[in-house]
Order: structure tokens, then sequence, then C-alpha cells
């Protein structure tokens, strides 16, 4: 499933909405751990749910957003 980080808790946890409205509480997995990759609010991630629990989910992906305008200033070299 696909939802968009609405807020960010402490211990790598984070409350996530799904397209249909429902919030879940979300953990990073292991590979994101390993790899230090960070998740801030308001980015798009992919996620694995039970279906016996409906409330958690692990994520396991975060999707990079392409049609963001935003580009960080050049490098100044000395």
């Amino acid at each position: 499933m696909e939802g968009r980080v609405i807020t960010v808790l402490p211990g790598t946890m984070f409350r996530v909405q799904l397209a249909n409205g429902h919030i879940v509480l979300g953990h990073i997995s292991g590979k994101l751990r390993k790899h230090y990759i960070k998740i801030a609010a308001g980015d798009m991630v992919k996620m694995e749910m039970s279906p016996y629990d409906t409330d958690k989910a692990r994520i396991t992906f975060r999707m990079k957003e392409t049609n963001s305008t935003y580009r960080p200033p050049p490098r100044r070299r000395y």
C-alpha cells in the first residue's frame, strides 16, 4: 500500500495516511535502518500491512518526489 507520512513520532514510528483516508501507525523496516534512509513528514512511502491488524504497517520504501520544483543551490568551489 502507499501513503503519505503526516506525523513523525519518537522511536522511528510514523503516522501514515493512506489514499482512502485511513491512518495507520508505521515503523521502518530493517533495510531502511541499515542504509540510514531518512523519512520526514510529507514523504510518500510504500508499506506492508497484515490482513489481521490493519492499524499497523511496516514502511519498506521511500518514494522519490519526481514533481518537486526544489533545486539545491550550486556548490561553491574554492
